[in-house]
């Protein structure tokens, strides 16, 4: 029988996809989990009544994460993932030869089962190469506590700051990541629809302000985040990898010889460009 899953994220709207079949409803040890088929999107996650990924638009949000990062830095060889347990994001940066290792901290261990079991479209063989070594902890913690060899990349693919990702939008957490990157490392995050969430954003920038000596977001549509394009922070103290020139990204993405959906070198530098209401969220005007 079709029901439908509503998804009731943002004050005064809300919104539902239709499930022809419930593949999996249940509370896990942080989180309830739902996985459905939908006839326009494919199968679909959500935690806690918030949609998490698809499989018709998950390449959107998934290469926008990886790739413009990856291929702004010009040499990524190690990276951080905290959260990312649909294995999307994974599945995408290990697109990249060049990549040697990727450290991935999940939380809950039953979205990485689930993940394999039920979105193999999303992960694909992921979680069974070699240069992935995934770790189900507290991503807080381990920031925290790390001390080995600093990343090229850290991305913060986390759920929106309610429940077990809440933490992940604090400033301790965002200092504790600055301390774990390399020298001219990046740090992309995952910070919701600015039209819906603007407080999240201002929030995430403000605290990269005071840390990275680039701090801003860069934007994508992926029409599962309704309420407009969805942005992802921006920090690093390589205040040339932002504006890397459009022939150098050309010459990367080819080398990198990676197969995408959505990313393509002539957006790179366009997802930065901002609207006037989403440049004002991060950069407020000054009133005299």
């Amino acid at each position: 029988m079709t029901t439908w899953q509503e998804e009731a994220l943002f004050q005064g709207w809300r919104s539902r996809l239709e499930a022809d079949e419930i593949l999996y409803d249940s509370q896990t040890g942080h989180q309830r989990l739902v996985i459905f088929e939908n006839s326009l999107f494919g199968r679909v996650m959500m935690l806690d009544g918030v949609t998490q990924t698809t499989e018709a638009d998950e390449f959107i949000y998934h290469e926008m994460l990886t790739h413009l990062p990856i291929l702004a830095h010009g040499n990524v060889r190690r990276i951080l993932i905290i959260g990312g347990g649909d294995g999307g994001t994974a599945e995408e940066a290990l697109k990249h030869s060049t990549i040697e290792h990727i450290t991935m901290v999940e939380i809950d261990a039953t979205v990485v089962e689930l993940s394999k079991k039920y979105l193999p479209t999303i992960c694909g063989d992921a979680f069974n190469d070699p240069r992935l070594d995934l770790i189900i902890a507290n991503g807080v913690d381990y920031v925290a506590r790390y001390e080995g060899a600093g990343f090229d990349l850290i991305i913060i693919d986390s759920t929106d700051p309610i429940g077990p990702g809440e933490v992940l939008f604090t400033r301790d957490f965002y200092t504790d990541c600055k301390s774990c990157l390399a020298t001219g490392g990046i740090i992309v995050t995952q910070n919701g629809v600015p039209f819906m969430q603007g407080e999240e954003l201002r929030g995430t920038m403000q605290i990269f302000e005071s840390l990275f000596d680039d701090a801003t977001c860069y934007l994508a549509s992926v029409p599962t985040y309704v309420g407009g394009p969805m942005a992802f922070g921006w920090g690093t103290d390589n205040a040339t990898a932002r504006h890397a020139p459009a022939e150098i990204i050309a010459s990367r993405f080819d080398a990198a010889s990676v197969t995408t959906g959505y990313y393509l070198p002539a957006i790179h530098a366009q997802a930065f460009a901002l609207p006037r209401y989403i440049d004002e969220l991060i950069n407020p005007p000054v009133t005299r």
